[in-house]
């Protein structure tokens, strides 16, 4: 219970004033005239002022508040190493039971973690979290168990208390960090890109290096071993081996009394795209058709086409004399002898043979193939007779062989039970249905009218029938290159919208790059997608089941994941990673790695524990930063504004905060009793006037 003296005004506080300021008036009024009762009148006034100002005792009922301290706990992926996490627990531990021994105090501990993605270590977010609930006046401390190194001090609180930096770690602590400065997302296949590298060593380095032992591999492959300087930039020319992702690992070895190798190795994903694709596209007779192979092949900017087309066959005869003639001779030899290996695809539209490319350089075209090329043909009624491309060098690369037979009949195209699971023909369907260009609910493409009979090969895949069927669309692989055969001209009523049309542009789109090798289209692939820590494990397959991924982690260790089907030909399985790192999956003779989180975790960019990042806070609420290896300081009481740390300890500021359960007022004098002494005094003053 507590008691003070307030004023309670009976009327409002200008009205008092007012009072009072004539009072004045007439009091000076009174001495001017020469009364000599102007005192006794004076007291009276007095009187009647203190009556309306009212003063009371103001007694209030107080409980009283504990203070609390705050501590924030670090257990983020640096407060991991070597003996950080024992120095941690034994500190949070003693910590908590002298905070509890005190009397009047209550101890809040909140546990920073790691955040998504890269976030690092944001301590002051957390510290700013636990002040926001808390009331300010009741913080009588704060205390950080970190080794110091944050990564959002910008974002530090207005601290009403000292602030304690508690640090684990040791003085004799060293580390050597290999780091990756710069490295793109995407680089072109055939040119070299420049990554910067840089090892350097901090903290108490026992004996000093110039040149350590670097480790490159590509795509999980045996290293390859450079050394490098230690404490320089390193540019370091790259040439991807491959389109689509190509994963880069840097590793120095572990030196010895190092605390932690996770910062020995950086793991770099570029993917590899095409600076242009080169096409070569060889016309036979114009036909409908020819234009959606154009169109198609032009509308990509990223392709350089070159199209052999036959305007005027040499059995033609139509009077012209040659010298009249417009036509810029063809570099034929140029093109299919000298540079056929600078094209990435070759496509037959309906070309017959006529004498007008002699059979050496169709010979060339096969040993093009076969040595890693890939040809596109898409058959005519041409390719059933006598002039067929079957009937020459080519005949032995085709995946189907003609039986004459050309059949002129509506047929709609459909995919087979094999192309469900190839990935140029697989959801084929979905992509039309989610066309712009279909309107109906459930929408069937447009159907075709000529179908050139042909019987495949051993090992040619046929992923789409036709009438009856048969044969559409062919597929195989001839030795390190790749042929298509496409048994019909009548693509292009897809393109023309006939019948609602169909995805011509997708097939064709598919078509080429299964051609080209494109990662992303091989029918047997195993990769992963990572989205954080979380891995999409995808394997895709012509086969009816796949095995198990064998997942090896990071540290050695493997596990065994379970896929399920989603789709015909796909397999799936999602896997939570432990940790950061490098990953290598296998299934069969399938195999892949996949990089998870950045290439230098901002964890492991700075492992030695220092509190120089925090001292300015520390400085300015007169706190202390105090290392835990020299022993858990113990805790006094200090004024506000005092010194709050020294040599083995740390200091609270006691906040006495309390809350009022009870305001009792009471006038301190009855109003009856200034009401008496007014009247007294004002009839002295009349009494001793009249008396005179």
């Amino acid at each position: 219970m507590t008691g003070q003296i307030i004023f309670d005004p009976l009327i409002e506080w200008p009205l008092v004033w007012l009072a009072i300021t004539l009072a004045t008036v007439m009091i000076s009024f009174a001495i001017w005239r020469g009364l000599v009762g102007w005192w006794l009148r004076a007291l009276a006034a007095i009187t009647l002022a203190i009556a309306l100002a009212n003063p009371s005792l103001q007694q209030e009922e107080r409980t009283p508040l504990t203070d609390i301290v705050l501590l924030v706990v670090d257990d983020t992926a640096s407060q991991n190493i070597s003996d950080r996490p024992d120095q941690t627990q034994q500190a949070l531990e003693t910590l908590r039971a002298r905070i509890q021994a005190r009397p009047n105090t209550e101890l809040r501990i909140v546990t920073l973690r790691d955040g998504e993605g890269d976030s690092g270590t944001e301590l002051m977010t957390s510290l700013s979290q636990a002040l926001s609930e808390e009331p300010q006046a009741r913080v009588a401390g704060m205390l950080l168990l970190t080794d110091g190194q944050l990564h959002d001090l910008e974002r530090a609180p207005a601290l009403p208390a000292p602030l304690h930096v508690l640090l684990t770690g040791r003085e004799q602590d060293w580390d050597r960090r290999l780091t990756v400065k710069n490295a793109p997302a995407f680089a072109i296949l055939g040119e070299e890109v420049t990554l910067t590298l840089r090892v350097d060593d901090e903290g108490a380095v026992p004996v000093q290096t110039d040149r350590v032992q670097l480790q490159i591999s590509v795509d999980g492959e045996a290293p390859q071993l450079f050394t490098v300087p230690i404490g320089e930039d390193l540019d370091l020319p790259v040439s991807l081996p491959h389109g689509g992702m190509n994963v880069i690992q840097f590793t120095v070895a572990e030196a010895e009394g190092e605390i932690t190798d996770r910062n020995n190795s950086a793991v770099v994903q570029i993917n590899g795209v095409r600076d242009r694709l080169r096409v070569l596209l060889v016309s036979g007779e114009p036909h409908a058709g020819e234009r959606t192979w154009r169109n198609l092949l032009k509308s990509d900017s990223s392709v350089d086409l070159v199209h052999f087309t036959i305007l005027r066959p040499p059995d033609k005869h139509d009077g012209v004399p040659v010298e009249e003639l417009s036509l810029i001779a063809f570099p034929t030899r140029e093109l299919f002898i000298e540079k056929i290996d600078e094209f990435d695809l070759i496509i037959f539209d309906r070309y017959k043979r006529r004498g007008i490319l002699p059979g050496f350089y169709i010979e060339s075209i096969g040993n093009y193939v076969r040595n890693g090329g890939a040809v596109l043909v898409a058959a005519g009624p041409d390719f059933a007779s006598a002039d067929s491309l079957y009937r020459s060098a080519l005949g032995e690369i085709m995946p189907a062989a003609p039986t004459a037979r050309v059949i002129e009949e509506a047929f709609l195209p459909e995919i087979t039970e094999l192309g469900h699971r190839h990935p140029v023909t697989e959801g084929l369907q979905n992509v039309f249905r989610e066309s712009e260009m279909t309107q109906q609910d459930d929408p069937e493409w447009g159907r075709w009218f000529r179908l050139i009979e042909v019987t495949p090969t051993d090992t040619g895949s046929t992923v789409m029938s036709g009438l009856g069927d048969r044969p559409l669309l062919v597929l195989d692989r001839v030795d390190e290159g790749r042929v298509a055969l496409m048994a019909s001209d009548h693509a292009w009523l897809w393109s023309r919208g006939y019948e609602g049309g169909g995805p011509q542009l997708e097939l064709l789109r598919r078509l080429a790059h299964w051609l080209m090798k494109e990662p992303e289209l091989e029918e047997e692939a195993l990769w992963a997608e990572a989205n954080g820590q979380t891995m999409t494990v995808i394997r895709r397959t012509l086969g009816e089941s796949v095995g198990t991924v064998t997942i090896t982690g990071p540290d050695g260790e493997a596990i065994e994941l379970e896929m399920q089907q989603v789709s015909p030909g796909r397999f799936e399985a999602i896997y939570e990673a432990p940790e950061i790192g490098l990953y290598r999956l296998a299934e069969g003779d399938e195999d892949a790695v996949v990089a998870l989180g950045p290439s230098a975790p901002r964890e492991f960019v700075e492992t030695i524990a220092s509190g120089d990042k925090l001292e300015p806070l520390v400085d300015r609420t007169r706190g202390g930063v105090i290392r835990l290896e020299d022993g858990v300081p113990s805790i006094r009481d200090v004024r506000q504004g005092r010194p709050a740390a020294g040599r083995g300890w740390i200091g609270l500021t006691p906040r006495e905060a309390y809350v009022t359960a009870d305001v009792t007022i009471t006038s301190l004098v009855p109003a009856w009793l200034f009401l008496v002494l007014a009247a007294l005094f004002a009839t002295g003053a009349w009494l001793r006037e009249g008396r005179r």
